[in-house]
C-alpha cells in the first residue's frame, strides 16, 4: 500500500479490524449456544453489534496506538487488539471437552470466513475502473480485512491457553493432559507478550500469516 496519512490510515482500517475482533468473539458465542450453553445470549452478548464486544483497551486504545506509532515511524502497520471475551458455562455443554474446542475454533474460523469475504470484496474492486473516489480506499481496505483476519485467526489457534487453540488442543488431549495445559492459563498472556517483545511470535506466525493470506489473494491476482 502507498504512504497513508493518520486520518486515512484510520478511515481504511477502522471497519475491518472492528469486524474481525467483534464477529469473532460473536461466533463463539453462536458456537456455544447451537452446543447447549445460552449464557451469551442471556447476557446481551450474542449480537454482531460491535458496541456490545468492545474493550475499551484491546479495541480501541491498542490498535490506535500502535497505528500512530507506524505513522510516526513511517513503518509498516502491524495492527492488533481484542474484544471482550464471549461468556461460556462449559457446564451447559451437551459434551464439554468436545464442544468447547469447537466453540473455540469457531472464533478463528469467523476470521478465515471473513478473510474469504474480504477477498471477494477485492476482486470486486479490483475489476472496477481505477479513479474513483471509492475504488482505491475499497482495495486498499480489503486488503487490510484480509491480511488481519488472517493474522487474527493463525494467532488465536497459538496451542497456549487463554488463546482459541489451547481450547482446542485441549478438546483432543487426555483429561489429565488437558488439566495440565490448563494450569498454563494464568501465565499465557505473560508469555504471548514475552514472545511478543523477544520477536519469537512473528518468527512463528510470520511465515504462515503470509503463506495463508498469499493463497487468499492469488486466488484474484491481487
Amino acid at each position: 500500500m502507498q504512504n497513508l496519512s493518520l486520518i486515512q490510515s484510520i478511515a481504511v482500517y477502522a471497519i475491518p479490524a472492528l469486524l474481525a475482533i467483534t464477529v469473532h468473539e460473536a461466533a463463539h458465542g453462536y458456537a456455544a449456544r447451537h452446543f447447549g450453553d445460552r449464557t451469551a445470549e442471556m447476557l446481551g452478548r450474542l449480537t454482531l453489534n460491535p458496541l456490545k464486544h468492545i474493550d475499551p483497551v484491546g479495541t480501541i486504545l491498542v490498535p490506535l496506538t500502535l497505528l500512530i506509532m507506524a505513522n510516526m515511524s513511517g513503518g509498516q502497520v502491524f495492527l492488533f487488539g481484542w474484544a471482550k471475551p464471549v461468556p461460556v458455562s462449559i457446564r451447559n455443554l451437551r459434551n464439554p471437552r468436545r464442544d468447547m474446542a469447537l466453540v473455540a475454533a469457531a472464533g478463528p474460523g469467523s476470521n478465515l470466513a471473513m478473510a474469504a469475504t474480504w477477498t471477494l470484496i477485492l476482486g470486486i474492486a479490483g475489476a472496477m475502473p481505477r479513479g474513483g473516489m471509492l475504488v482505491e480506499p475499497l482495495v486498499y481496505m480489503a486488503i487490510f480485512g484480509v491480511f488481519f483476519n488472517v493474522l487474527l485467526a493463525i494467532f488465536n489457534l497459538l496451542p497456549l491457553p487463554p488463546l482459541d487453540g489451547g481450547r482446542v488442543l485441549g478438546g483432543f488431549l487426555s483429561p489429565k493432559a488437558s488439566a495440565s495445559l490448563d494450569r498454563i492459563e494464568p501465565y499465557g498472556f505473560f508469555i504471548i507478550i514475552a514472545l511478543m517483545v523477544t520477536g519469537i511470535l512473528w518468527q512463528v506466525v510470520g511465515p504462515i500469516i503470509r503463506l495463508v493470506s498469499g493463497f487468499f489473494f492469488n486466488l484474484v491476482g491481487a
